[in-house]
């Protein structure tokens, strides 16, 4: 009779790294004596004290996408190699890491996923607070009904110059930061109205009802995506900013940085 072990040792011979998603310090110390891999800790912090670290900001709901946020942080960080084997430790089912498995570093070409919060002006922390309000924007919409909504965060005062009012900005003399429950409550209202959210690179929320104005020649979106979309890729072209999009019409959350549509979320699955 076959031995289980020696039928899957495969999986994990002869490979350059191993990932652990959220470990549990326990599980991370039974990993730390490992001298033939490197152990890399992907995780929203780094509460186990890793050496080597990938900070990840959005537990992503399926898991390649996990998987390849991982990868892209640690190549960017040049822990691992285009042609390196990895072993990938994650959570699908349970509270605990349940699922092994590998991959190869040159199975993910760069999405720009990892680069939408690490190599943005904007601080990490305030562009996963505005994905998280547009998140729960698009899972419970307003007051029942689908809505869409525009955040363009970061590089605000080139932002500011390449759009107009549509309306009374009711923050211009507030000094309120994304984040704040009572603030998100106040962005998902407005949101039922025209025009784009303005927010700074700190999280300060700049101005509401913006109309983007900046050429859209020369910016390419994927067939079907309307205005707000087009509009989110233009600005984010001629600024540093990144845009995040709610659809109104299919209830998707988009990303865009540099003129390019670089992540794409199912708020009912995130």
């Amino acid at each position: 009779m076959s031995d289980l072990r020696e039928l899957l040792g495969g999986l994990v011979s002869e490979v350059d790294a191993v990932f652990l998603f959220s470990p549990s310090a326990s599980f991370y110390e039974s990993f730390e004596d490992v001298d033939d891999a490197l152990v890399v800790v992907v995780a929203p912090d780094d509460s186990v004290g890793a050496e080597e670290f990938v900070e990840l900001p959005l537990e992503f709901s399926d898991v390649s996408s996990r998987v390849r946020y991982g990868v892209e942080g640690a190549m960017d960080q040049e822990l691992v190699d285009d042609g390196d084997e990895i072993v990938c430790a994650v959570k699908t089912f349970d509270e605990d890491i349940d699922t092994v498995m590998r991959v190869k570093a040159s199975n993910f070409s760069p999405s720009g996923v990892y680069g939408l919060f690490v190599n943005s002006r904007a601080e990490p922390a305030v562009i996963r607070d505005v994905l998280e309000v547009a998140v729960e924007l698009g899972k419970k919409g307003q007051k029942g009904k689908p809505v869409g909504a525009l955040f363009v965060v970061g590089d605000a005062g080139k932002v500011m110059n390449k759009s107009r009012p549509l309306s009374y900005n009711p923050f211009e003399k507030s000094h309120v930061h994304v984040g704040d429950p009572i603030v998100n409550v106040m962005l998902k209202e407005f949101s039922r109205l025209d025009g784009a959210f303005v927010i700074s690179d700190s999280g300060k929320i700049v101005s509401a009802y913006r109309y983007l104005e900046p050429s859209a020649e020369g910016v390419d979106i994927p067939k079907g995506l309307g205005a707000r979309h087009m509009a989110a890729g233009a600005i984010t072209r001629d600024s540093n900013a990144v845009a995040i999009v709610l659809s109104e019409s299919d209830g998707l959350v988009r990303a865009f940085k540099g003129g390019e549509l670089i992540l794409e979320l199912d708020p009912e699955e995130y």
